[in-house]
């Protein structure tokens, strides 16, 4: 049934929908939200649009746009944002952890086997086959966000600064989002800036100002628990995902770019190789792909204090991941249509897509490197960094798994989870043959 229509909010609050069914709709798109945001996000529209009609065009795709706007998982918060449409607060929250909570689970449970078996010969084979699909997997989401992304000469330049930027200059992610907003803010919204829309207002500023307090302490209070009971590692890790929700504009595969180089390079608490098994792994299971932080926080807490740390380490590192994004939904929803309305904002917004671009480009070559070859120089000139492979080291295991993914992915279209079943299979038959050395 239709929801009634409402400028702030309020009206949504009032729908007649059960929470049986919401719960139960909910629950089918959380354990159905396989294959990243693009398939998440259709899985959305179809069941919340087109089948329950709880939603209209309009809106969905005005939520979107605000979902877009925001640092962290996109599928999440959209989410968490329809619920709040049809149940105020009580149903965001629902939405929200419906989506993310079935694959936590998931992601959980596979960390503690890796972490327990990870140096197991049938382990170490059938990672080896995920590697070489999840480097494809990472190339078709920079094809097809450039796709989206790149339709002006503005755009190609400000991917191609983030791309030198990031992989050159080692310049910080945060810098680089900052810097590219700021240019599509100048450059690319004057460009309808006639047609700004005032749309419906917003909540009120005081009722704005206590849900940003009270989701703030929800965010930081366990933090500051374990900073009080000593916990250095689940400090770190806190502390370290949380400034990731902050700064991760741009949907999950720019979330990797910057988790990825600093887990491994700046911290050490895992490999490159194991960061990729991480994001397979992920990539198998329902839920945002972000839930690689997840496998992150586990292993590294495991590794400094074992089985319940580990726990410890995955909890701390999925609150700190998720809260924030309640916040960001809540206290932004109510204004949603105003902030849609406004042209500076959406030329912002195309220019920070615009330089995920190049920051996934970095990521591809990046975890390309890495997981072909086995030795790896950094050559320094001045600012200017480069990563020189060991030619002689090339994993030829590796490169043919991601040649028959490529083939599969990108030129016969096949699905996300055939491609990583024969990924997997292939490694486990170089295994069986003994090409493990």
């Amino acid at each position: 049934m239709e929801v009634a229509d409402s400028g702030g909010g309020d009206a949504h609050r009032e729908s007649d929908i059960s929470w049986r069914r919401m719960l139960a709709v909910f629950w089918r798109i959380g354990i159905l939200s396989f294959g990243g945001p693009a398939a998440q996000i259709a899985v959305m529209h179809r069941i919340l649009v087109e089948e329950e009609k709880w939603l209209d065009e309009p809106r969905f795709l005005g939520a979107l746009s605000f979902c877009m706007l925001l640092p962290g998982p996109e599928a999440m918060q959209l989410a968490t944002y329809s619920g709040w449409q049809l149940r105020g607060v009580p149903g965001g929250l629902v939405a929200g952890l419906l989506f993310v909570v079935p694959g936590a689970l998931v992601v959980l449970g596979l960390a503690m086997l890796y972490a327990a078996g990870g140096h197991l010969p049938v382990v170490a084979a059938l990672f080896l086959g995920i590697k070489g699909a999840v480097l494809v997997i990472v190339i078709e989401a920079l094809l097809r966000v450039a796709n989206r992304a790149l339709h002006s000469s503005v755009h190609w330049i400000v991917a191609g600064l983030a791309f030198v930027g990031i992989f050159f200059l080692s310049v910080p992610f945060p810098v680089i989002i900052l810097l590219s907003a700021l240019a599509g803010f100048l450059l690319l919204g004057g460009r309808s800036a006639g047609q700004t829309e005032s749309g419906p207002g917003g909540a009120p500023l005081s009722g704005t100002a206590r849900t940003v307090a009270l989701w703030m302490v929800v965010w930081w209070a366990p933090v500051l628990l374990v900073a009080v009971g000593g916990y250095d590692i689940l400090v770190q890790l806190g502390n370290f995902f949380s400034r990731l929700a902050v700064v991760t504009f741009g949907g999950a595969y720019a979330v990797l770019a910057y988790l990825a180089q600093d887990v491994v390079t700046h911290h050490g608490w895992l490999t490159a190789g194991e960061m990729m098994d991480g994001l397979g792994l992920a990539e198998t299971t329902p839920g945002p792909l972000i839930l690689v932080t997840e496998f992150v926080g586990y292993i590294a807490a495991y590794r400094a204090g074992g089985l319940s740390m580990g726990v410890a380490g995955a909890l701390i590192t999925l609150w700190v991941t998720f809260a924030p994004c309640f916040l960001w939904i809540f206290a932004g929803a109510p204004y949603i249509e105003q902030l849609t309305a406004q042209p500076r904002l959406k030329g912002a917004l195309e220019a920070i897509t615009a330089a995920v671009v190049g920051v996934i480009l970095n990521l591809s070559i990046w975890f390309g490197l890495h997981v072909l070859f086995a030795e790896l120089s950094t050559h320094q000139s001045g600012p200017v960094k480069l990563l020189v492979p060991d030619w002689y080291s090339l994993d030829w295991r590796v490169l043919a798994v991601g040649a028959v993914s490529a083939v599969m992915l990108l030129w016969r279209h096949q699905s996300l989870m055939r491609t990583l079943a024969v990924a997997a299979l292939m490694g486990l038959g170089f295994g069986a043959m003994g090409c493990l050395g």
